[in-house]
């Protein structure tokens, strides 16, 4: 089967997938653009691991970074580039198809 508009993996994408991206995509997605050290705090992470990831996502031109001295400190925002909130809703989308409509008799 090709991808086309009926296959539900069409929008799926691997690099918005892994977790820690899936996160850092939906917290960028809502808040516009964030500090850093904001999105490690809110997702729990190292600052090791959220700058791999990071740095995954940058390359794949989905989140692009600014750096700004603030408090005498040099502090780094991040936010989703175009390309990179068009990657991340068609990957929801995929999701979305992919399990399909809710199941009313697995509610709670």
């Amino acid at each position: 089967m090709s991808a086309g508009a009926h296959d539900p993996l069409a929008g799926f994408d691997a690099t918005v997938h892994a977790p820690n991206r899936l996160r850092v995509c939906a917290l960028l997605h809502t808040a516009g653009e964030a500090e850093f050290g904001l999105v490690q705090e809110q997702l729990g992470l190292s600052a090791s691991v959220l700058s791999k990831h990071v740095t995954v996502l940058m390359d794949a031109g989905y989140v692009e970074q600014r750096k700004a001295v603030r408090d005498a400190r040099q502090r780094v925002w991040l936010r989703l580039t175009p390309g990179g909130r068009d990657a991340y809703r068609g990957h929801l989308a995929a999701l979305r198809a992919i399990v399909g409509p809710p199941d009313p008799v697995l509610r709670p």
